[in-house]
């Protein structure tokens, strides 16, 4: 909805009960305006998500509520658990939603994640991503003193040992996982007797505590059509589960067999002996995903709503067929496809500029936009799009219900 006279608003609130709450005189609040009035959880007074300083974050509350539920739901009727991952929200109060309603812990893709969620009340932590250097390798040791469910991942041996000497130098025991390569090439070992000789060392070695092994196949996430998407993810984490019996057979454990994701999280519970999926994008949905296709739609991925939205303002509309706004690349990402101008049709947006998005009409436009008119857009791929926010603004009703800290943002090493 976008309010370009006062008219309209008057108008909107006049006719209809169902109509959502608008301020009879709007007036703009900057991002310190609207922290300011977010007070113990509370804000103190209504402020509209269309009087919000743009370029702005917003997440829907009733949509991440419901792709919460969703998710809970679908697993545990799937006889698995959620083990989400942070790197998507990097909002310690989304994961400590995800905590409060069942999942198992939270995975991080960095150490400067984990110990961000960690400062901030999570302490069910798996850091899926292999510290190899000295540095990052003290830096998880140092974070495992303190937090009694942090595990980390290993894919070599020689990283292994690295592990061992550090948790033997700081007197600690360090819980370990082995990652397993999907195919993908990208980290993990390879699965079979290489995964199980790495298993054996990690569960010989002083300081080490062997908890399972992960295999994330990133690869399979996006592929489009259900049935394709089924087949490969199935195909491509056999030789994990044949990996899972061998640590089985071996008298190893294999109470975490962690992968999966958003795209194949209806699919993960048919992989044998897979425990828990490494869901991230299920929370706010983006234009990546929504193009995939669904098991029961096969062109639109509506298994989840999208709940997160940047909103930008119309700087210009002076040019046939275009309109320039203020939420370019550094507010929207590069990344394909581009951001989608939420509940029309006929327009697209680009934001290939640094500073500005371009909003271009096809003959077939739902409407045009004036210059100080606000655009909601759902976004390209979000976990980019979350990295480039300080804070984001939980909306209700397209009121602002509070105001949430990313306070794992540009946490990338």
């Amino acid at each position: 909805m976008h309010h370009t006279s006062m008219s309209r608003r008057r108008f909107l609130q006049t006719t209809s009960a169902a109509a959502v709450w608008l301020p009879t005189s709007v007036r703009g609040y900057s991002a310190n305006e609207v922290q300011a009035l977010f007070v113990d959880g509370e804000m103190q007074q209504d402020i509209s998500k269309w009087e919000l300083d743009t370029p702005a974050l917003c997440v829907d509350l009733d949509a991440l509520e419901g792709n919460i539920a969703k998710m809970q739901n679908t697993t545990a009727l799937n006889g698995i658990a959620s083990r989400p991952h942070a790197k998507t929200h990097k909002t310690p109060v989304i994961a400590q939603m995800q905590m409060d309603t069942g999942s198992v812990g939270i995975c991080v893709a960095k150490v400067s994640e984990a110990e961000a969620m960690f400062q901030n009340g999570i302490d069910k932590i798996l850091l899926t991503t292999t510290n190899v250097t000295a540095t990052k390798i003290r830096r998880a040791m140092k974070l495992r003193e303190v937090c009694g469910d942090f595990i980390q991942a290993t894919d070599s041996p020689d990283n292994a040992r690295l592990l061992s000497e550090a948790a033997i130098s700081m007197n600690i025991i360090a819980d370990v996982v082995v990652d397993v390569d999907p195919g993908g090439n990208r980290t993990g070992i390879t699965p079979g007797q290489p995964a199980l000789q790495l298993a054996q060392l990690v569960d010989q070695l002083p300081g080490l505590r062997l908890r399972g092994l992960l295999c994330y196949d990133g690869g399979s996430q996006h592929v489009k059509g259900f049935d394709q998407r089924r087949s490969q993810t199935l195909s491509r984490l056999n030789a994990a589960s044949e990996t899972y019996d061998l640590f089985n057979n071996s008298g190893l454990t294999t109470e975490i067999f962690s992968g999966g994701g958003t795209g194949t999280y209806n699919i993960d519970h048919e992989t044998r002996g897979l425990t828990d999926i490494q869901v991230g994008s299920y929370v706010f949905m983006d234009a990546q995903y929504i193009d995939i296709g669904g098991e029961s739609n096969n062109e639109i991925y509506s298994d989840f709503q999208p709940a997160l939205t940047i909103l930008t303002t119309v700087l210009n509309d002076q040019y046939e067929g275009r309109a320039t706004t203020d939420a370019g690349a550094k507010a929207c990402t590069i990344n394909r496809p581009w951001s989608r101008i939420k509940g029309e049709t006929g327009i697209s947006y680009s934001s290939g500029s640094d500073e500005f998005g371009t909003i271009r009409y096809e003959s077939d436009a739902s409407r045009t936009y004036k210059v100080g008119d606000t655009v909601e857009l759902i976004v390209s791929h979000c976990d980019p799009v979350v990295n480039l926010y300080n804070q984001m603004y939980a909306i209700r009703n397209d009121k602002v219900e509070a105001v949430w800290q990313i306070s794992a943002r540009g946490m990338s090493a």
